[in-house]
């Protein structure tokens, strides 16, 4: 599944993973449009039984099965071997079907969402869109075992039903970023629809529908080693394939790694030049770099070396088939298999404005109104700033009649003196400050700040006030003050922010390599963020105990991160760059490189923590 709805053309190929892998998985990847085509073509003919062989080609979001179809076509028509195709499209439930079906999870109600970005997650499967009718004829065709290859292909080819009648699957990835940026182009239409959407229409409905029923089934075919192809689909000229035991060594050898997901870069009105400037982005790419998907499991990949080819999975292609080696049992059980924090970079450095003061939900109205997983915090971390940088966070006057202003300033457009009613502290490097949901909050202009949150899914913003602006369409930026009024913990003023969520750093340990504080803890969240100054050349040492540590190298240059029972398994991390320690690493050296000391931010769930606060959701 992903939320992202504008993410910038450009690839960051700076995140490549370089990790030892045996020869015979390098000499196994074939990489070229036509060479994947023939590849499976001839594995089909070569295994061929009473002279037929059925095939599945199923694919994530937005995959293109022409052009492995291609190959194959070609490959069959030199050997004179008869190829049929079926195309699983011809097998849906009519729109108007699929449309009823799925209507509960994409609600019209513009009152609380003007712009139609929320709805519920739908709760069934691939199997439910297929008309069973039409599902039992093609079963029927393919008990036949008709003469030459039969491939079956389109989102959907590999449910049970199908699978299990044919002789092998073929799996087409998709990394998200690029799913998004086919969907802005119309490349394709939602599940059973016969042309495109309106571009947030279609999102909305991938994002509450599509997304989570292919997302399910690529699960299950990852986990019952159901995929025989594994087929990289991201360049449309370069795509890649490797066989599934392959696949599985690449992931099985990486999750004991370090790591570091490929980042993602979006635009945004009140965007900033920090990012930029590091990390020498042309300026042609977007004038307003705002967001920074640096790791986001459900919007990032994860690239690796492999001969020479850089490999670029989809990050919860990885978690799906390695999440509870990567995370650990306990948050593996906790948060039922999902990736449970996310970080990613707000750029508003050099810029003209705020973000929008907004609110997010709790858990109770997350899985009640949207029925996802939980609750939604932040986290600040203040990594530079310029001139007059400032945090909103909490209230300082009557929030009640700050939300009575911005309703009213979202029908007449007229300006309200927020700074009157929202709290502010001094952004300085170095200050965490921690958003449980409910907080009202803000980051103002002229500072690069890194963001937390908890779990990976959808992002339920609700905009208070944004000052008026209009986007690149000019039109008024979305407001959502009704599901604000609901979610707005009113009590928390500026005392309970300085008391509860912005505390002085705790040194808790020290040696002469280096301290480390705690910077950021609430009962209200999670997790826990500490902060490492370490020496030019200094080394600490940490431990995961069964679960994992994020890690972002926050000022300095350069540091290097590696087992301590296993110094092969590192990673050589750069600044700004966020690297995953998983639970296979259970006792780590972080040591640092280069000519100077270096900062880092360190991430890791707190001791006896609870994902559901509320019991009725356990088990769900």
């Amino acid at each position: 599944m992903s939320f992202m709805f504008k993410p910038l053309a450009y690839d960051d190929m700076s995140a490549v993973n370089k990790i030892d892998l045996p020869r015979e998985v390098k000499e196994s990847l074939v990489v070229g449009n036509d060479k994947v085509g023939i590849s499976i073509a001839k594995h089909c003919i070569e295994n061929m039984k009473n002279n037929g062989y059925s095939l599945a080609i199923d694919g994530y979001v937005s995959a293109e099965f022409d052009v492995v179809l291609k190959g194959i076509r070609e490959y069959c028509k030199k050997r004179n071997i008869k190829l049929t195709t079926i195309n699983i499209k011809d097998y849906y439930k009519s729109e108007s079907e699929i449309d009823e079906l799925t209507k509960k999870s994409l609600p019209l109600n513009y009152d609380d969402d003007p712009v139609l970005l929320f709805g519920k997650l739908f709760e069934g499967s691939m199997d439910d869109l297929m008309d069973q009718d039409k599902l039992n004829s093609l079963c029927g065709v393919l008990k036949k075992k008709n003469e030459g290859i039969t491939a079956v292909y389109g989102l959907g080819s590999a449910i049970k039903n199908i699978r299990n009648l044919c002789d092998a699957v073929a799996y087409i990835d998709v990394t998200p970023k690029v799913a998004a940026i086919r969907a802005r182009e119309k490349r394709f239409a939602n599940i059973g629809d016969k042309n495109p959407r309106e571009f947030n229409l279609l999102m909305r409905r991938n994002y509450f529908v599509d997304f989570e029923i292919v997302f399910k089934l690529r699960e299950e075919l990852l986990n019952e080693y159901g995929i025989d192809f594994y087929i990289l689909g991201n360049d449309d000229n370069n795509y890649m394939l490797m066989d599934g035991s392959s696949l599985e060594t690449v992931l099985e050898t990486l999750v004991h790694y370090p790591f570091r997901a490929k980042p993602v870069y979006l635009e945004g009105i009140w965007g900033g030049e920090y990012i930029r400037k590091i990390r020498n982005i042309p300026q042609d790419i977007s004038s307003n770099i705002a967001w920074i998907f640096e790791f986001i499991p459900m919007e990032t990949s994860i690239v690796v070396d492999i001969d020479g080819n850089y490999v670029d999975i989809p990050f919860y292609t990885f978690v799906q088939k390695k999440g509870l080696s990567m995370m650990g049992q306990k948050c593996f059980d906790e948060f039922d298999g999902y990736f449970p924090i996310r970080f990613n970079y707000d750029d508003t450095w050099h810029s003209d404005g705020n973000m929008s003061i907004q609110v997010h939900p709790d858990e109770d109205f997350v899985m009640d109104n949207y029925n996802e997983l939980g609750r939604q915090d932040e986290a600040y971390y203040v990594i530079a700033t310029g001139h007059g940088a400032k945090t909103y966070a909490g209230f300082k006057g009557d929030g009640k009649e700050l939300v009575e202003l911005a309703k009213k300033s979202e029908r007449d457009h007229q300006d309200i003196d927020y700074q009157k009613y929202v709290n502010s502290v001094e952004s300085v490097p170095g200050k965490q400050i921690m958003i449980p949901a409910g907080t009202i909050h803000a980051s103002g202009r002229n500072q690069f700040i890194l963001e937390l949150g908890s779990l990976t899914l959808g992002s339920y913003t609700y905009k208070i006030y944004d000052y008026n602006r209009k986007d690149k369409e000019g039109q008024f930026r979305p407001i959502h003050t009704k599901n604000a009024e609901k979610v707005l913990h009113f009590e928390r003023d500026s005392e309970w922010v300085r008391q509860n969520i912005v505390i002085e750093p705790i040194l808790i340990s020290e040696s002469q390599d280096y301290k480390e504080y705690i910077v950021g803890r609430t009962d209200l969240m999670y997790y826990q963020t500490n902060r490492i100054e370490l020496n030019t050349h200094g080394k600490y040492e940490g431990n995961n105990s069964g679960q994992f540590t994020v890690i972002t190298l926050v000022d300095g240059e350069e540091i290097e991160v590696y087992s301590k029972s296993n110094p092969e398994f590192r990673f050589t991390q750069k600044y700004l760059e966020i690297v995953t320690i998983p639970a296979t690493i259970d006792d780590y050296i972080i040591e640092a490189k280069g000519y100077q000391p270096v900062v880092i931010h360190k991430t890791f769930l707190r001791d006896n923590y609870t994902h559901y606060k509320n019991e009725k959701y356990k088990n769900r």
